[in-house]
């Protein structure tokens, strides 16, 4: 007999523990994504719209800051200086640490984590303390390099004023610092992938290639996503080793956006100015991001 009344089952409504306490548990931390990353990112942009300064006051331009950036020599060097940065930056990161992740992840190597701490130690030190060490290490009258190839005879090298040498430099003691870090999250990658796959895969005789391009590769690719995600925003914001060890010289050859946007903010007093700059950055790591995804395409599920 019909009733009239639904039979459909009624949703259970979760408990104080199951709602109302993950709620709490979140609440301090988006009080601090909320006052810290989203309100200064409206001001931000709102400030970009601007021409405001310390000791100038403020005035509103609308879009006529983003209008000067295109016109602007010294803000094209830099964005192209942080793209080959980071282009460099992310492909050498990922490949390295992929690379030392497939050495050290085994755990029958004698050894194995101590290679790991001796590679991770790098990523420990602040980015200050490594640009110091390293430009002692390849300063042009006091570096330690350049010392030895003169007591060989050879001739000095000029590793942070040459400009092509001091990118190459600067690209390579980032690879240095950062390697590590990466690593320790190819290894958990690794380590996830089930040894079964890898056993069925010798069974039917397949090589380490294959094994590595059909199993490992495929398997890995939410990892490499978190790597070169993380290694990319990264990239776009150094600031601390390329100051320390070539102040952005010689020249204009390894100054990066961060870089720019300072000087004109706290130097040049042009904080709507530098905040249209943040702004065009906030866009290209956006980009740049997307692109990531896209090539990186959909995870694919192994059962």
């Amino acid at each position: 007999m019909h009733t009239g009344l639904s039979t459909r089952p009624r949703r259970p409504r979760g408990n104080f523990h199951q709602i109302a306490a993950p709620l709490l548990f979140l609440l301090p931390n988006m009080l601090i994504f909320v006052l810290f990353i989203i309100i200064p990112a409206f001001q931000g942009l709102r400030m970009s719209l601007t021409d405001w300064g310390i000791f100038t006051g403020s005035r509103w331009v609308g879009l006529r800051n983003f209008e000067r950036l295109l016109s602007d020599r010294v803000f094209w060097i830099t964005v192209q200086n942080t793209l080959v940065y980071s282009a460099a930056t992310v492909a050498l990161l990922t490949v390295v640490s992929l690379g030392l992740a497939m050495l050290l992840h085994r755990n029958d190597l004698r050894g194995e984590k101590a290679y790991r701490s001796a590679f991770y130690l790098p990523s420990l030190l602040s980015m200050v303390t490594v640009g110091i060490a390293w430009r002692f290490i390849l300063g042009d009258e006091m570096g330690i390099v350049n010392y030895i190839l003169r007591t060989l005879g050879g001739p000095g090298v000029g590793w942070l004023t040459d400009g092509g040498l001091a990118m190459a430099s600067v690209i390579g003691v980032s690879l240095w610092a950062q390697a590590g870090y990466y690593m320790v999250i190819m290894i958990s990658g690794l380590q996830a992938i089930p040894p079964s796959l890898y056993e069925a895969a010798r069974i039917d005789g397949a090589g380490r290639a294959q094994t590595f391009f059909h199993i490992t590769l495929p398997l890995l690719k939410s990892t490499l996503l978190v790597v070169m995600v993380l290694s990319n925003i990264s990239a776009f914001k150094a600031y601390e080793l390329i100051t320390v060890m070539t102040g952005g010289g010689p020249g204009y050859a390894t100054k990066l956006i961060v870089q720019q946007v300072y000087q004109v903010a706290f130097m040049e007093d042009r904080m709507g100015y530098a905040a249209a700059m943040s702004v065009a950055l906030m866009a290209i790591i956006g980009l740049f991001t997307l692109v990531q995804f896209r090539l990186t395409g959909k995870e694919q599920d192994y059962e």
